[in-house]
């Protein structure tokens, strides 16, 4: 039995965002160590494809569709599957869309879409849920996607960079705010490397300017070709998550590169650094 077995079968885990990508990926694992796997996606045909896959191979799990940019989406949410399932033992704060642009050639219904979806979605799935754990009683464990991303920066990817400096940061404040009130509530930093995803699809450009597609096209063709097989990154998440540790690495070792080049800067105070890719994929 694995570490993440021990720790998490049986128990019920809510992931949102898990009709594709990470969060498909971290439903699929849940799945097979034995949760009960609440699927959720805005998009419900996707998520129900999901769960039925689960339930397929042995699993437990339920499709619902959420609309993590609605504050009021995730507490209706959250309270369903209190009510139903009692208590919850792992929460994957997921759902997240990639826009590509420069910063004032996105249209504002992109820009407010992604910090809906990628900042207040994880600040509100953590408000929705937090208060049911903490009268459950019983211990849990909170996973939000953060990103190397986090650590740097990427013209042509400012709204997500934003985002996902974001999260990194509230997940760091959220895990001190636990300690300090005693809760068995364990909190984890998720930081993807490069995995295989789709997040780069063209389909997911919709709002974009069309300037966006050749910076689009260029990151998922490089995804594709040297990223990290799914399955594996999100076991390798469970696992670390499992052992309760706050950072939760697909690739350690360029997480530790990026971080440390972030350190430097700060460090030195130097104006920010083009990165070499940047250059090669600039927005045209």
């Amino acid at each position: 039995m694995t570490e993440e077995e021990k720790v998490f079968s049986g128990g019920v885990a809510v992931i949102t965002g898990a009709g594709a990508g990470i969060g498909m990926g971290f439903a699929r694992r849940c799945g097979e160590i034995g949760m009960t796997v609440v699927v959720t996606d805005i998009d419900k045909t996707k998520a129900d494809k999901v769960a039925a896959e689960i339930v397929a191979k042995g699993g437990k799990a339920e499709a619902i569709q959420v609309d993590v940019s609605r504050p009021e989406a995730l507490d209706a949410l959250a309270q369903d599957v209190f009510d139903r399932h009692g208590a919850v033992r792992l929460l994957i704060n997921n759902a997240g869309i990639e826009t590509v642009g420069y910063t004032w050639e996105i249209p504002t219904a992109r820009w407010e879409a992604t910090l809906n979806i990628n900042v207040h979605g994880v600040i509100h799935g953590v408000r929705a849920f937090v208060p049911h754990m903490i009268a459950s009683g019983q211990e849990a464990w909170i996973g939000n996607l953060s990103s190397v991303g986090a650590f740097g920066q990427m013209p042509g990817q400012t709204a997500y960079t934003v985002t996902k400096h974001a999260v990194q940061a509230f997940s760091e404040c959220l895990y001190l705010e636990m300690e300090l009130k005693g809760l068995p509530i364990h909190v984890s930093a998720i930081v993807p490397g490069m995995l295989r995803t789709n997040i780069f699809n063209a389909e997911g450009g919709a709002g974009e300017p069309a300037s966006a597609a050749n910076h689009r096209r260029a990151m998922f063709e490089m995804m594709r070709d040297y990223g990290m097989d799914l399955d594996e990154g999100c076991r390798l998440f469970l696992e670390q998550m499992a052992e309760n540790k706050f950072w939760a690495h697909s690739q350690p070792e360029m997480s530790e590169q990026i971080i440390g080049g972030r350190i430097k800067f700060l460090q030195e105070q130097t104006p920010p650094i083009m990165p070499d890719l940047a250059r090669q994929i600039a927005v045209d």
